[in-house]
C-alpha cells in the first residue's frame, strides 16, 4: 500500500506543475493568461453545464475525467495554441512521450486506465471524446470573444481558419453550441 500510495503521490505533485503551463488564451477579465490546470478545471465544469447539448448522449463523468486529464501532457509538451505554428507531427511525438512519462508515474492499474482515458480523448472517435474535444475548443472561443478578440488579432485568426480549426470539431459534437456562439463570431469579425 506504501508504494502505490507514494506513487499515486508522486502522480499528483507532478500534476501540479500543469498550473505552471501558460495557455495562448487569456481569462476573460483580460488580466492575464490562463494555465493549463485552470483551462482543465473550467472545462470540466463548461462538460458538466452543457451536457444537455451533446449531438450524441454522452457519460458525462467519463467527459470529465477526459478533460481533467488531457493536457497533463502540456507539462513536458508545454501549450500549442491551436492557431500557433507549430507542427502536428512532432507535437503529437511528444506528447506521447510525455504520456509514456507522466502517466507512468501512477500504480500500472491506474497508469493503463488513465492513459487509455487520454487516448481516447485523442483519438476522437467515441461519443464522449468527441463531446470532450467540442467543449475544448469552445471555451476559449468564448473567452476570445468575452474579451473583445482575445488573443485572435496576435494569431492573426481568420473567420475561415477558426471555422476550421474550431467549428469543424465543435459541429461535431455539439453543433448547438456553435450556432449559438457564431453570431457573436461573426459579428466580432464583421467588426474587425
Amino acid at each position: 500500500m506504501s508504494d502505490k500510495l507514494s506513487r499515486q503521490f508522486a502522480f499528483l505533485n507532478e500534476a501540479d506543475k500543469l498550473k505552471s503551463v501558460l495557455r495562448g488564451t487569456t481569462l476573460c477579465d483580460s488580466s492575464r493568461r490562463e494555465n493549463s490546470g485552470e483551462h482543465s478545471w473550467h472545462i470540466a465544469l463548461y462538460a458538466m453545464v452543457l451536457a444537455e447539448h451533446a449531438e450524441r448522449p454522452v457519460n458525462i463523468d467519463r467527459v470529465i475525467k477526459m478533460l481533467l486529464l488531457h493536457d497533463l501532457v502540456e507539462i513536458d509538451a508545454g501549450d500549442n495554441p491551436i492557431h500557433g505554428d507549430h507542427d502536428p507531427v512532432e507535437m503529437a511525438r511528444v506528447e506521447q512521450t510525455a504520456a509514456d512519462r507522466i502517466f507512468g508515474l501512477l500504480p500500472p492499474l491506474q497508469a493503463s486506465e488513465f492513459r487509455t482515458i487520454w487516448e481516447e480523448f485523442e483519438a476522437a472517435e467515441t461519443d464522449d471524446a468527441v463531446f470532450a474535444k467540442s467543449i475544448d475548443r469552445v471555451q476559449p472561443v468564448v473567452a476570445n470573444l468575452e474579451t473583445g478578440g482575445g488573443t485572435w488579432p496576435e494569431y492573426n485568426v481568420t473567420p475561415e481558419q477558426l471555422d476550421h480549426r474550431v467549428g469543424v470539431k465543435v459541429r461535431r459534437g455539439a453543433p448547438a453550441l456553435w450556432e449559438h456562439l457564431k453570431a457573436r463570431i461573426d459579428a466580432w469579425f464583421d467588426a474587425h
